[in-house]
């Protein structure tokens, strides 16, 4: 793995889960207290300032707990917060652009579906990828079926950078889904719609052979 992609937890958030933003902050913080590595703010229907400001306050939070963050497609959001990356969606900025402008200064995270879609993102510089969705998931619905272990499999060996499993991942796949060639993987309501977010964040680290 990248000395740089030091995590095998890629924590992607939304708020919508939680029922004040205080609860949202709490659940992350839970997170990160069991040893998440990395988070990615994904809230893409806040405005600008309310974006940044949530991005200020998720620095301050994961650097408390020597942990990365990662700005969901806003390169520049994510230079202001001096955030650790970014993370571009497959419809958005393609990551070549992404990294003419940032240089070294960002890490960069790219969603994928597809073999051409991993392939063009090494490409274009991105330092890592996630793909999916593994395993069916109600979130992940529109992007079809599926892609299934043996899809992630070869993206695997065709790939350079680390590759993170995701959709549907289950403390009782996520072996699997490592053995199947994936460096990590990403969750969203698989830690934070748990009932015990700590204990269950340190389940999924102990499964991943990455407890603290």
């Amino acid at each position: 793995m990248s000395q740089q992609i030091d995590f095998k937890l890629y924590l992607i958030t939304d708020r919508r889960l939680f029922r004040t933003t205080e609860d949202f902050f709490r659940a992350v913080e839970e997170a990160l207290k069991a040893g998440v590595g990395a988070v990615q703010l994904r809230e893409k229907d806040l405005s600008t300032i309310d974006l940044l400001n949530m991005a200020r306050g998720f620095r301050d939070l994961t650097r408390r707990y020597g942990a990365r963050l990662f700005i969901n497609d806003r390169f520049d959001m994510a230079l202001i917060a001096e955030a650790d990356g970014v993370h571009l969606g497959n419809s958005g900025i393609p990551a070549d652009v992404v990294r003419r402008v940032v240089k070294d200064k960002l890490l960069i995270g790219c969603s994928t579906h597809s073999m051409e879609e991993a392939l063009a993102a090494e490409k274009g510089g991105a330092d890592f990828i996630t793909f999916g969705p593994i395993f069916l998931t109600p979130s992940k619905l529109r992007y079809g079926e599926p892609v299934g272990l043996d899809s992630l499999r070869e993206v695997g060996k065709k790939v350079s950078i680390p590759v993170f499993g995701l959709g549907g991942i289950k403390t009782a796949n996520i072996r699997e889904v490592l053995e199947f060639g994936a460096s990590g993987v990403a969750l969203i309501s698989g830690i934070l719609a748990s009932a015990d977010i700590e204990a269950t964040a340190h389940e999924y680290l102990r499964e991943a052979g990455e407890s603290i």
